[in-house]
């Protein structure tokens, strides 16, 4: 008999520890966003919270905050789209206007910074880093598959267009002022914290994009900070705003919106 032990059983131990390992990380990223139909894949964007429950108690009615403490779903969150990604798709020819805006609410009002023409890289980072100002970068679907997937299937979910941005702030700042959008929004924050503060809406289910001033927006209805793997919706009118809490190097979330009239 051979001896218990010994070289081949330790190699066939780790093998089987390896095997293990790989099972459970499939299974866990099979487990993070479902794009088997429309439908699982709703329902794995707003998890553990069930569909029923959305339509009935959220859905163009309240905000939802779902806070998950997932290392699994921030890592893939975050390989949505990060600040990273900027410097190799500015090399493909980007456009300020077209493609990026740059921009920083100043005074309860948004200051757009944008240059013209081609956006130069080291340029918008010195703007981002030295001026405060937040990109917004458009239709980011364009470049990432898996965002490309998840819009994808909303539409058919939906039967309506999908369409996303995304918002990188730098710490100790704010891009836009209280507003409120004509869209059913659902935001997924990607890396870095946000703070948000939701307000209650002066126009219900606005049908319009507009920018609200702080003495007649009153207090907060909900705050709080986002972080990798939170998801947010909120219906169209609620009037919100969110900046960069101060020793976050920076925020990147997605904005995912539907139902433009």
């Amino acid at each position: 008999m051979p001896k218990k032990g010994g070289k081949h059983a330790e190699m066939g131990k780790e093998m089987q520890a390896q095997c293990k390992r790989v099972k459970v990380e499939a299974a866990c990223s099979l487990s993070v966003m479902s794009f088997e139909s429309p439908d699982s894949l709703f329902g794995s964007l707003i998890s553990p919270i069930k569909q029923e429950m959305f339509f009935r108690e959220y859905w163009e009615q309240k905000p939802l905050l779902v806070q998950r403490n997932d290392p699994l779903l921030a890592a893939y969150y975050q390989s949505l789209f990060q600040l990273s990604d900027l410097k190799e798709l500015c090399s493909q020819g980007l456009y300020y206007g077209r493609d990026i805006n740059i921009c920083r609410c100043v005074n309860g009002k948004k200051k757009v910074l944008n240059k013209e023409g081609k956006v130069n890289y080291m340029q918008l980072k010195k703007d981002f880093d030295q001026k405060k100002a937040t990109i917004q970068f458009h239709q980011p679907q364009r470049f990432k598959e898996e965002l490309w997937k998840i819009q994808e299937k909303l539409e058919c979910y939906f039967g309506s267009l999908v369409g996303s941005n995304v918002y990188i702030t730098p710490q100790g700042s704010q891009g836009l002022p209280p507003h409120y959008d004509d869209v059913e929004v659902f935001i997924l924050q990607l890396e870095g914290e946000k703070h948000w503060r939701l307000y209650k809406p002066t126009v219900h289910l606005a049908r319009e994009y507009n920018v609200e001033s702080e003495d007649r927006i009153g207090n907060p209805t909900h705050e709080f900070i986002l972080k990798p793997g939170d998801l947010l919706y909120f219906p169209r009118g609620t009037i919100h705003q969110a900046d960069t809490p101060l020793g976050i190097s920076c925020s990147t979330h997605v904005t995912i919106s539907t139902y433009q009239n």
